[in-house]
């Protein structure tokens, strides 16, 4: 048979296939979360996260140390305190959990790339993202507190500060607030598209930050929703955002590759608590091969358009890329 085109010849072999492949995975595309607590000689494994752990800041020493030699460069700090109000304090207190993790870190390793996330879910006794009246989440007032926030982990060693609680203008004020204390150089990663996913089930066991009450409905986007995702996005740039997020990763690739197609900023995704817990699971059972699993995966919110993955994965990905190597 007379054929002038067989693409099958650039799959020929796996040189040929490494010659030719679009997209790669590199180390420094990951950023690995880890969640800290108060107290002592503490590293619990998170039952929903298999291979994920709290640690106290004498474990988070000996930790970030393992993190270190992986190559990885990147942490974002969830933090889980003792104390819960509701105002969330903990999320603005100087002397907090994220704030010591923060502090410790960049005493031990000064150029790891420490990221804050700032929200308040984690510290509010209701489990929402911002104050509350009766049911109703209070958006302008719960700006302050999460520019205080910022504002504290700045200047406890963030780098990079990335507001997770999707309050309409949080950007501005916090960019404002920064701005105005001398903390120009901080950058803001925003979490510009996150939407009310069930991927998130394994993370709020991770940080006790389930609500009380109803539901993130009412702030988080709609899943079934695409022209919000652009809204969203160009009022964050409009305001001052440095770094731009999808979140959830897989299950949203298409808005990764919106959001990438449409705004010049870098572009962040952020692979979720169910998307680790679901390919660990199935590994843990035997039905994947989990490095292909996981390493297709990542390629995938590359090849979409994400320059960087927050990923519970990340250290595995960086011992497997240095395998390869």
């Amino acid at each position: 048979m007379e054929l002038t085109r067989r693409p099958r010849r650039l799959r020929v072999n796996k040189a040929v296939r490494d010659l030719v492949h679009e997209t790669d995975v590199h180390v420094n595309d990951l950023i690995y979360p880890i969640f800290v607590v108060e107290g002592e000689n503490v590293k619990t494994e998170i039952p929903s996260m298999p291979g994920i752990f709290h640690y106290s800041l004498d474990q988070l020493e000996i930790h970030l140390k393992e993190v270190y030699e992986t190559g990885v460069r990147a942490i974002i700090f969830f933090g889980v305190p003792d104390h819960k109000d509701e105002v969330g304090s903990g999320a603005y207190d100087d002397n907090g959990i994220v704030q010591k993790a923060l502090r410790l870190t960049k005493s031990l390793y000064p150029d790891m790339l420490c990221i804050a996330d700032i929200c308040l879910c984690e510290y509010t006794s209701h489990g929402h993202c911002g104050l509350i009246k009766g049911d109703k989440i209070l958006n302008d007032p719960t700006l302050e507190l999460l520019a205080k926030a910022a504002l504290s982990c700045a200047k406890a060693g963030a780098d990079i500060v990335a507001p997770s609680d999707m309050m309409d203008g949080r950007i501005g004020r916090m960019r404002e607030v920064l701005d105005e204390n001398g903390m120009q150089d901080t950058l803001i990663m925003s979490y510009s598209v996150k939407y009310a996913s069930a991927y998130y089930g394994p993370f709020r066991d991770a940080a006790d930050s389930a609500p009380a009450f109803g539901d993130r409905r009412s702030y988080q986007m709609d899943w079934r929703n695409k022209k919000d995702a652009l809204v969203e996005t160009e009022l964050d740039v409009m305001e001052g955002a440095d770094i731009l997020m999808v979140k959830p990763a897989l299950a949203y690739l298409d808005m990764v590759k919106t959001i990438a197609d449409e705004f010049p900023l870098p572009l962040c995704t952020y692979s979720v608590s169910g998307e680790y817990s679901m390919m660990k699971a199935a590994a843990l059972q035997g039905w994947i091969n989990e490095k292909a699993v996981v390493m297709e995966s990542m390629t995938a919110m590359k090849r979409a358009g994400a320059k960087m993955i927050i990923t519970y994965y990340a250290l595995d990905v960086a011992r497997w890329l240095k395998e390869e190597q």
